[in-house]
């Protein structure tokens, strides 16, 4: 199926499922995705091998001057944002200036519309990073990736880098206390002659497990809305499954909210 990249700096705005009116902002290279996953689902298309050492991201300096400029035009027309969002082309964490560009996005932010809110959707891969956490700590929302918690299941679906590990992402996520928001797609089918399926009894079973010990401000759940890169044969999970799970993610005093 034909997937897409986001051919600018900032894009949008858009409506999103999950979080409203949101201005995109994409760090990554205009013509290929970056990205430390590799998800079957990725509306980007796949991640091929090198991608991020040799292609210009934008700068700073760059990124700041096009957010200026697009949110002077928004105010002008009267236009507010309800999100400014990071996500675009890939990992947005993997910036090198991430930190950085994350307090000019703040400051551009209380400029023109303080009651926008600042959100990243990350998949939690460079958490480790102190700075990264740091910088994640000053956004409104924090959407960090959980699409399952067995191991095997993650590299089927998310193909990471490097191995998932879960109490290793538990650790770093503890750094946030609670501060941050767990964002699960769920989807079933087949990807290179493998079942995919991680709204089985099990999987739900021991995801509502570690989401009872972590504690989040919240979650989200979705499933497949767009096209997925080619060779897999992926379906929806009903949004009455979506609605269930979502049930037993609130029976844990934690609210979730489904896209379906």
């Amino acid at each position: 199926m034909p997937t897409f990249l986001f051919d600018s700096i900032v894009f949008g705005p858009v409506r999103s499922r999950r979080l409203g009116v949101s201005l995109g902002i994409n760090l990554l290279p205009l013509n290929r995705k970056v990205c430390s996953y590799n998800c079957i689902y990725c509306e980007c298309g796949w991640t091929h091998a090198g991608d991020g050492n040799s292609e210009a991201l934008p700068s700073r300096k760059a990124v700041r001057e096009a957010l200026r400029e697009k949110l002077s035009e928004m105010r002008e027309k009267g236009a507010a944002p309800d999100v400014i969002t990071y996500a675009g082309n890939g990992e947005p964490t993997l910036h090198p200036d991430f930190a950085g560009i994350i307090d000019d996005s703040v400051a551009l932010r209380n400029e023109f519309f303080p009651e926008t809110k600042v959100s990243v959707l990350s998949n939690g891969s460079m958490i480790h990073r102190k700075s990264v956490r740091n910088a994640l700590k000053k956004v409104d929302m924090n959407i960090l990736k959980l699409d399952s918690v067995f191991p095997e299941t993650v590299r089927k679906m998310n193909r990471p880098r490097h191995p998932f590990d879960l109490s290793r992402y538990e650790t770093y996520l503890g750094d946030f206390r609670g501060e941050f928001i767990i964002q699960t797609l769920f989807v079933r089918g087949r990807c290179d002659g493998e079942v995919i399926d991680n709204a089985t009894p099990e999987e739900v079973a021991a995801w509502l497990e570690v989401i009872s010990r972590l504690k989040p401000q919240s979650v989200m759940i979705y499933t497949i809305d767009r096209d997925t890169p080619d060779g897999n044969e992926l379906m929806k999970v009903p949004a009455g499954e979506l609605h269930a799970i979502a049930e037993r993610v609130e029976a844990l005093g934690i609210p979730a909210s489904v896209s379906g």
